[in-house]
């Protein structure tokens, strides 16, 4: 590719990135401490700008200011961006990510104004999670390995790396959103016990919060299978990439920890700790899995295995006629 990378750009996009993450949760440990409306007004805080740090008003305060940190970092990639960054998309991109940072403020503000109505709340989440993805997307894309590694050739597969990758990240957001209804409804002890549900496989008994509960565990399994999966393939064909092989590596890592931190929510009776680090590491299983995803698209493209079958075919279909000839 002709374009120079911008390490500056690509190293701010990194502390852009950890500060969402930071961000997500302290948000966690908001809604965990039950802190959500210890602040009732905003964008002030009881007609403060700084008001007094104590009980609850400390967690959600805090989770301001962070986002208030996050806001500015946007702010400011988003101009170096359309100042020293060559390719429009990425400034497009970098244009999008400071919207959706100013539309999810709008939305916390509103949550707190209208005392948590679960749309906005839904959408709050929804938002967050999409706005750290944006992050990381932008600091895979003003890399320098993005910018300058070469196209490869995917061996023959019935479905891409690349797309297998976007899927399994598809499903992970779905599950958050999900495990983020469970939270809002107040269903996470829904279902008291883990692996069992009641001493069983299935619930005995149903209602809207026990059904929600054992979607979400229904959902992991899923997600475990999707992650798996996307695993296998990278190790099994991909092993002596290392630029898709940590991550993959990673993904195993955080999923297990996500598994082992939501037994301890059920079985600590969502203790303020693993609760809080559970919505943590799910936004960092996403975005793991996003990184596999798009760095699979950068090396071999969303048809590269149908590309190189069809070019095998290609070939074999030549030499069947010479042979014939």
């Amino acid at each position: 590719m002709s374009e120079t990378p911008n390490n500056g750009l690509h190293r701010f996009a990194m502390l852009l990135a950890s500060a969402t993450f930071v961000l997500i949760f302290v948000g966690g440990l908001v809604k965990s401490t039950g802190s959500e409306l210890s602040v009732p007004d905003w964008p002030l805080a009881f007609g403060k700008l700084i008001p007094s740090l104590q009980g609850g008003v400390l967690f959600e305060y805090s989770h301001r200011v962070v986002a208030g940190v996050v806001s500015m970092l946007t702010l400011a990639l988003m101009l170096w961006a359309i100042l020293r960054e060559p390719r429009r998309w990425v400034r497009v991109l970098a244009i999008a990510a400071f919207a959706l940072v100013i539309a999810q403020a709008v939305l916390g503000g509103i949550t707190v104004l209208f005392l948590i109505p679960l749309p906005i709340a839904m959408a709050h989440t929804a938002t967050a999670n999409a706005f750290f993805c944006m992050v990381v997307a932008l600091a895979i894309f003003t890399s320098p390995w993005f910018i300058e590694a070469a196209p490869r050739e995917e061996t023959a597969a019935r479905v891409p790396l690349a797309k297998l990758a976007a899927l399994t990240t598809s499903v992970i957001y779905v599950q958050i959103l999900i495990g983020a209804l469970m939270r809002h409804l107040g269903a996470g002890l829904a279902i008291p016990d883990f692996p069992a549900s009641f001493g069983q496989a299935l619930p005995p008994l149903w209602n809207e919060f026990i059904a929600i509960n054992f979607i979400h565990r229904c959902g992991a399994l899923v997600v475990t299978g999707l992650v798996a999966w996307t695993v296998a393939r990278v190790l099994a064909s991909h092993r002596d990439e290392p630029r898709l092989r940590r991550p993959a590596l990673a993904l195993v890592l955080l999923l297990t920890l996500q598994i082992c931190l939501g037994a301890i929510t059920i079985w600590t009776r969502r203790a303020v700790v693993p609760t809080t680090a559970h919505v943590a590491i799910g936004a960092a299983v996403l975005v793991t899995s996003l990184t596999v995803a798009i760095r699979a698209w950068r090396l071999y493209g969303i048809r590269g295995a149908r590309t190189v079958a069809h070019t095998v075919s290609t070939s074999e279909l030549v030499a069947h006629r010479r042979v014939t000839a």
